[in-house]
């Protein structure tokens, strides 16, 4: 599997060359795209973003002391405008409450201790947390999603659905445990599904077309 894990990288950073993944200029913010991307496309969270550092909003307790329904209207160009502003609501508290506003602070706990912290946040599920902590955070956990899932089962990786956290130690323990590998490997998969591996693969024009070699990749299956 690590082999198989190496060349999976290779070909697609090949193909597609540096992600530049996450967008964002502080942790705070990194964080709270991370928050709104949930079923949007970026182009509305960064939208979103700008208007809140447009009006000098971009701070963990101007956002915490803003009333909710204010911050759902805010947030109408990202979508379920009012569940992102609870679950981003929830977060700040969270953040006041154990880490005085700061994310620098949040930060210097360990990995292990600080995302069951994370995934006890209402609303910050292990995608979300997992790309806060990888992102905005620099810890090494390996963010996984729907594309991931599909493009390793596609290709003979993995046969019957893995859990969330079945999936992330299966890069966990078989890739060095790197940040910027992490960060890249992600995005470099989000890529590939976004571009080619949908529900309906566009697998002629795929990087990954007749890959691996060995075994029966299940290509072109109709797998959502």
């Amino acid at each position: 599997m690590q082999e198989l894990l190496r060349q999976l990288y290779e070909k697609l950073y090949q193909a597609f060359g540096p992600q530049g993944w996450w967008p964002g200029e502080t942790p705070f913010e990194i964080a709270l795209g991370a928050i709104l991307t949930q079923n949007t496309n970026w182009r509305n969270v960064a939208r979103v973003i700008s208007e809140l550092k447009r009006d000098g909003l971009m701070d963990p307790r101007c956002l915490r002391e803003m009333p909710e329904a204010e911050l759902a209207q805010r947030l109408r160009p990202v979508g379920y405008y009012n569940i992102k502003a609870q679950r981003i609501k929830n977060f700040l508290a969270f953040l006041a409450d154990r880490y005085q506003d700061s994310v620098t602070l949040m930060a210097q706990e360990d990995l292990e201790v600080l995302r069951p912290k994370l995934l006890d946040v209402k609303g910050i599920g292990p995608e979300t947390a997992d790309s806060i902590l990888l992102y905005a955070l620099h810890k090494p956990t390996f963010v996984v999603d729907a594309y991931t899932f599909r493009i390793l089962n596609r290709h003979g990786l993995v046969v019957e659905p893995l859990s969330y956290e079945e999936l992330r130690q299966l890069f966990m323990e078989n890739l060095p445990w790197k940040v910027a590998l992490f960060k890249e490997y992600h995005a470099l998969l989000v890529r590939a599904g976004k571009e080619f591996c949908r529900p309906r693969p566009k697998c002629h024009r795929c990087p990954l077309l007749n890959w691996p070699t060995a075994g029966v990749p299940k290509i072109g299956t109709d797998i959502a």
